[in-house]
């Protein structure tokens, strides 16, 4: 499957009063490395490729995580982010934080790629991943 990288500077913002990374923090970080292994595989931004193919978008459905290495103000991460598996309309994605190398965080979601429900457009339900979306992100 493919992988991901992004380098991320840990800003002020942030932190918490202790100074370390407030954790919802982090799944932040990870949405955004979502958009960015997407934007990788189609070649396109979160905007062009929810437009293309008609959906609302990828809501999340769970999300865990585990933390090993606490991040610093002015530090710098790497993400590493990978789709671990593709089902007709959900998908599982895997963060991985390293700090220096080291594993700092383990992560983990599952996002469901949705359109408008016919019978009420102020309703979204799933639909099919189209098999050119299944193969960008099988790539590796």
């Amino acid at each position: 499957m493919l992988t991901v990288s992004r380098e991320v500077r840990i800003e002020w913002g942030d932190c918490d009063p202790a100074g370390i990374v407030f954790y919802p923090r982090y799944f932040a970080m990870f949405d955004a490395a979502t958009g960015g292994l997407f934007e990788a595989a189609l070649g396109m931004t979160k905007f062009e490729w929810t437009k293309k193919y008609g959906i609302v978008g990828i809501p999340m459905v769970n999300t865990g995580a585990r933390f090993f290495i606490p991040s610093r103000y002015g530090e710098t991460i790497t993400i590493e982010t990978q789709a671990t598996a593709v089902r007709r309309s959900s998908f599982d994605v895997s963060h991985r934080v390293l700090k220096e190398g080291a594993l700092a965080i383990e992560a983990h979601e599952t996002r469901v790629w949705t359109g408008r429900h016919p019978d009420d457009p102020a309703r979204i339900t799933s639909v099919p991943i189209p098999q050119d979306v299944v193969a960008a992100l099988s790539v590796g």
